[in-house]
């Protein structure tokens, strides 16, 4: 009886020593198993795509302004038309400064007779002193009248110096008038489309008044500002796909400019890029979009 009850508590006690061993080794199996998934999740993660979207505008376009008070002779050119740098755009009426400036002329061309007049007599007088001199030396006239030739010589001389000075001005005056004539001819600042007309033949114009608005075409630039957390993902030189739903395919732009800084008082960096426009597909002012990894 007794080596019965033994026998059985020996079973007993071999079975929980297996079962604590199991236990046991239960934590080794699993830590087996990845102890972060979402480490593996952002390791494999795609950059942030940035995208930036604005209008497509050009540098030179501008507003023709009057820089001369007057009425509009004529128009030389309509909306839509391409010009050069020069061509004339609208004349305001010139008649009473072109009248002025051909007064101003004739003044001129008196004052350089006068002047051509009083260096001949300074010729005469500067040979009345020389003789005046060799008689003197002969003992022919006295030092009164030697000396009375010779401030005559230099009082022609002082008088070419003030008809030469009268000329000047009498050229400047000129000058002046001519750029004033010039103000009224209306024209192209450079290559250029016309994109609007403000003004009709026989209307009165003040000086600062829009006239035209003219604008170039080429090449075209999209100025936009990135967060600072995408700093380095942008740099000078590199091109960049270009779309716009108004003018269909893909085009390239290339950045030409990084601001250095970025504004501490939002956190963004400017940047601009170029898109050269040689086919003249893209119109100005209409939406660009840029998309990039």
């Amino acid at each position: 009886m007794i080596r019965k009850y033994w026998f059985s508590a020996s079973i007993v006690l071999a079975l929980a020593v297996v079962g604590v061993g199991c236990r046991e080794s239960t934590p080794a199996i699993a830590s087996a198993a990845p102890s972060d998934p979402e480490s593996a999740t952002v390791a494999t993660a795609k950059p942030e795509p940035l995208v930036v979207s604005g209008p497509l505008v050009v540098e030179h376009q501008v507003d023709v302004a009057a820089q001369h008070d007057g009425i509009v002779a004529s128009i030389a050119v309509q909306p839509g038309q391409r010009v050069r740098a020069g061509t004339l755009l609208a004349q305001l009426d010139d008649r009473e400064i072109s009248s002025d400036l051909e007064a101003a002329r004739a003044k001129t061309r008196s004052i350089e007779a006068d002047l051509k007049n009083w260096q001949a007599e300074a010729k005469v007088a500067q040979a009345d002193y020389e003789r005046a001199q060799k008689m003197w030396d002969a003992q022919i006239i006295t030092q009164e009248q030697l000396e009375h030739t010779k401030f005559k010589a230099e009082s022609e001389t002082w008088d070419i110096l003030r008809v030469r000075e009268m000329l000047t001005n009498a050229r400047h005056s000129e000058r002046s008038l001519e750029l004033e004539r010039e103000k009224t001819r209306i024209c192209a600042p450079f290559d250029s489309l016309v994109a609007r007309r403000y003004v009709r033949a026989g209307q009165q114009v003040a000086k600062g008044d829009r006239l035209f608005w003219v604008t170039d075409e080429a090449p075209l630039r999209l100025r936009f500002t990135l967060p600072e957390r995408f700093l380095g993902r942008l740099r000078k030189g590199q091109q960049v796909p270009l779309a716009s739903p108004d003018v269909p395919g893909e085009h390239v732009a290339k950045v030409i400019e990084v601001s250095p800084v970025v504004d501490p008082a939002s956190g963004l960096q400017k940047v601009k890029a170029l898109f050269d426009n040689l086919e003249g597909r893209v119109r100005p002012g209409i939406s660009g979009r840029m998309l990039w990894n």
